[in-house]
């Protein structure tokens, strides 16, 4: 069943690039902008870490901590985050637990693949509360990043 505003943000614990174990609850007391993406060197994906990147000190300023997750492999996720200079931390949902568990699993993406996230934002207050949710249909969907920098703006 989908996640909905109002609701405590399930906590979980993953694998940052660092090989260090990231839990979402520790992150009480500041906003967090949870994102999912599904694949690191895809295009769109690029371009939204990338943008996130960019915008990094913004969310800092905001007491806003970034968090993407993907499928992909804590080595693949360290790879991305040198190339593209991300600042902020990428952890590895390889078992596809924390997806399922937001329900933004996508069973058929392209290519004939299963199980890779959805294109998903989430912001979540200081408290733990969902306030702003988006899970995108489509892998080549973009979010709405103003919405989503209105949101942290407006907890601040």
């Amino acid at each position: 069943m989908p996640l909905s505003i109002g609701e405590t943000a399930p906590d979980f614990s993953l694998f940052d690039t660092n090989k260090k174990i990231v839990t979402l609850s520790s992150f009480r007391g500041k906003t967090v902008v949870l994102l999912f993406f599904p694949l690191a060197f895809s295009s769109i994906c690029t371009k939204e870490m990338c943008e996130m990147g960019s915008e990094y000190a913004y969310y800092e300023e905001m007491n806003a901590e970034i968090i993407a997750v993907s499928v992909d492999s804590l080595y693949t996720n360290k790879k991305f985050k040198e190339i593209n200079q991300l600042g902020f931390t990428l952890l590895s949902d390889f078992n596809k637990e924390v997806a399922e568990i937001y329900d933004v699993l996508d069973n058929n993406f392209a290519f004939g693949y299963r199980g890779v996230s959805k294109r998903a934002s989430f912001v979540i207050d200081p408290a733990g509360i969902i306030v702003f949710a988006e899970v995108l249909p489509s892998p080549g969907d973009y979010p709405d990043m103003s919405q989503l920098k209105q949101t942290v703006m407006n907890l601040s």
